[in-house]
């Protein structure tokens, strides 16, 4: 895979094999049943790489399911296979540490370590490097990000649109194979949220990783998606590309949802009339939709 700066290499891993009987094989696949309190989750989707966005209702589940793709929750019931690699398979009992899924994570407010400089930040994630080889590396990253004059500034210094630049870099230092976005561009004003969304869709495109991201946001879902999942009540009710999603809704309650704000046809592209709906048929762990 071509980086955003050289060459962004995978490092062989180990663990079980995808492949099962039936199995849609695919970048990220999710199977999941989760309870907390107030609250039970039941999703299954997948997406064959690219920038996948989780859109839907506060509450629906979006979070929690990043939460399990992480490894920072364990569901009750499932399985994530990411890249060919299961990293949870509860009827199996495999179980992935979070340490241990190379997945890089970006949050809303960035959440970068304020007694470190912006560079001591991305030199955080280079953990087994040389001293020489983390500066060298961590310089490289941030001035693909464009803030690399920035370096020994700390991040009480910095603009909102600059710590999300960081945050970014740090989440690619090692080498991802996913990233994660829990709703990165919520505290930005509207030029930021534009400019950081062009950025975080340059840099999956470049790099080849795909991107997984939360947001409320109509507009971010449909245009910088090439899989929109949406989330209503206590799981995913249908998902596919957003110009087929917008186009035929699966329920009038999603169709309300997705309507809410126009979203111009022509960023979207034509809808392609296959539908991926996940009402008709449930989603479970017996199966997943493709």
């Amino acid at each position: 895979r071509r980086g955003v700066h050289g060459h962004l290499g995978r490092l062989p891993v180990r663990g079980d094999t995808a492949a099962e009987e039936g199995e849609l094989v695919s970048e990220l696949s999710v199977r999941l049943k989760a309870a907390v309190p107030g609250f039970e989750l039941c999703t299954a989707w997948s997406a064959c790489g690219g920038f996948t966005v989780l859109f839907g209702y506060s509450g629906s589940g979006k979070s929690l399911t990043l939460s399990m793709i992480t490894g920072t929750m364990r569901p009750d019931e499932g399985r994530i296979v990411l890249g060919g690699r299961v990293l949870c398979d509860t009827e199996r009992g495999t179980w992935v540490p979070p340490q241990q899924r190379r997945i890089g994570y970006v949050s809303q407010g960035a959440k970068l370590f304020p007694h470190l400089s912006v560079r001591g930040n991305v030199e955080y994630a280079l953990h087994g490097l040389s001293r020489h080889e983390r500066r060298n590396k961590a310089h490289a990253l941030l001035d693909t990000m464009r803030v690399g004059e920035l370096a020994d500034r700390r991040p009480s210094q910095l603009s909102g649109g600059q710590r999300q630049r960081v945050a970014l870099a740090r989440a690619l230092a090692r080498d991802p194979e996913l990233l994660v976005l829990d709703e990165p561009f919520s505290a930005l004003d509207l030029p930021l949220r534009v400019e950081m969304g062009e950025l975080f869709r340059s840099v999956q495109r470049q790099s080849g990783i795909p991107i997984v991201m939360v947001t409320h946001d109509l507009i971010e879902s449909m245009t910088l998606a090439d899989t929109v999942v949406v989330y209503s009540g206590t799981g995913v009710v249908q998902y596919g590309r957003p110009a087929d999603v917008l186009a035929d809704p699966a329920t009038p309650e999603i169709s309300r949802l997705l309507h809410a704000v126009p979203v111009p046809q022509e960023l979207l592209g034509a809808p392609s009339r296959v539908r991926l709906p996940l009402t008709e048929r449930k989603p479970s762990h017996e199966s997943l939709v493709a």
